[in-house]
């Protein structure tokens, strides 16, 4: 491991070198990937520089203790010093190993994110439409942005299916282990005899595709145009300006109604699709990396029930790493941190100890 970080330190070096170099702070491509690259590497060496500070405090003070002849007081600061010192050793070291792992490549991209509607009819319609203000809540305390691509709604409020994307540093490392099927337990709105019933929605969370990387055929794509429609169908737009894109390959139908210009909205649909493409490249590829699949929680499967919402009990249980919190009403208020930190550092320990038995 301190072979690696050696060299690694060496690159972080050379990488903060070019980053003052004229000629490539003009090139705007190669300075981008580079300045990405050095906020991938500096949380790396500044720990590595704090263990090797530990370490020589270490050394010193073991040789002083080993040469003997120190009076009392001073013998006691050294102890001390050799005792901290051994403890951020051990302590560095551990930190050290999870920066090293593996990153997920898509980490930093931007999201989309789809919600739906499923069993359970119109509650499970509201249901989806209280996961959409969730995850707009926590956006905004995170400082990113959303926008809505394509919104299906019910007469009372509900959301039969949205699309949005979530865009800003690091969006996909926090959404990312949303995926899966959330289940809701409480008494319906509609319900008159105060019966708790049960439904679901499902959560697909996508990492945005850029145009170089997926290789779109135009001859492939047959697009056509609508009327955007409100709650219940009613029309809310006199012109076609909604989009709708097929790709014949795949099968793939996008669409999107939430602008009143056809260009924007055609636009927003090819980010869709694009980024519905990409996803489908990723699968294929952890398809064939079973084993490192299984060792994540965020495997991003969306029949997976990854967690339940019991509002008579006031609690929320993430059953991928055994989590209960009965804070339900500050968690649906987007106050996610604690859910999320705690399967980022789940899916941590998992990665480490697959490494540790390869």
């Amino acid at each position: 491991m301190f072979d690696k970080l050696k060299l690694t330190e060496k690159r972080y070096d050379e990488v903060s070198e070019k980053l003052t170099d004229p000629d490539v702070i003009n090139d705007n491509n190669l300075y981008r990937d580079l300045m990405k690259e050095f906020k991938t590497l500096d949380p790396i060496i500044q720990k590595y520089r704090e263990y090797l500070k530990a370490k020589q405090n270490f050394d010193e003070s073991k040789e002083l203790l080993d040469a003997g002849g120190l009076d009392k007081d001073f013998k006691e600061m050294v102890q001390e010093e050799y005792d901290t010192s051994k403890e951020d050793i051990a302590k560095f070291t551990e930190e050290l190993k999870i920066l090293l792992l593996p990153k997920d490549p898509n980490d930093e991209r931007n999201v989309i994110i789809e919600i739906r509607g499923g069993v359970g009819g119109e509650e499970a319609a509201l249901f989806a439409h209280s996961l959409y203000r969730m995850y707009s809540m926590y956006a905004e305390m995170k400082g990113y942005k959303i926008e809505v691509m394509s919104l299906n709604e019910t007469e009372l409020g509900g959301v039969k299916e949205i699309s949005f994307s979530v865009s800003g540093e690091g969006a996909y490392s926090r959404f990312k282990y949303e995926s899966g099927t959330h289940r809701v337990q409480r008494v319906p709105e509609t319900e008159s005899q105060g019966r708790v019933h049960t439904s679901a929605a499902t959560v697909a969370v996508l990492p945005e595709a850029d145009e170089v990387e997926v290789e779109i055929n135009p001859a492939d794509l047959s697009i056509d145009t609508f009327r955007s429609s409100g709650a219940g169908g009613q029309h809310i737009n006199k012109t076609e300006s909604a989009i709708r894109i097929t790709h014949a390959p795949t099968g793939i139908v996008v669409e999107c109604q939430e602008e009143r210009s056809q260009l924007k909205n055609k636009d927003k649909a090819m980010k869709m699709l694009r980024t519905k493409l990409y996803e489908m490249q990723l699968k294929e590829k952890t398809d064939k990396e079973v084993a490192e699949r299984r060792s994540q929680i965020g495997s991003g499967d969306r029949s997976e029930r990854i967690r339940t919402y019991n509002y008579p009990e006031g609690r929320i249980t993430d059953h991928r790493i055994g989590l209960t919190l009965y804070r339900l009403e500050y968690i649906l208020n987007g106050n996610l941190d604690e859910v999320i930190d705690a399967l980022a550092t789940a899916d941590q320990a998992a990665k480490l100890s697959a490494q540790q038995e390869g």
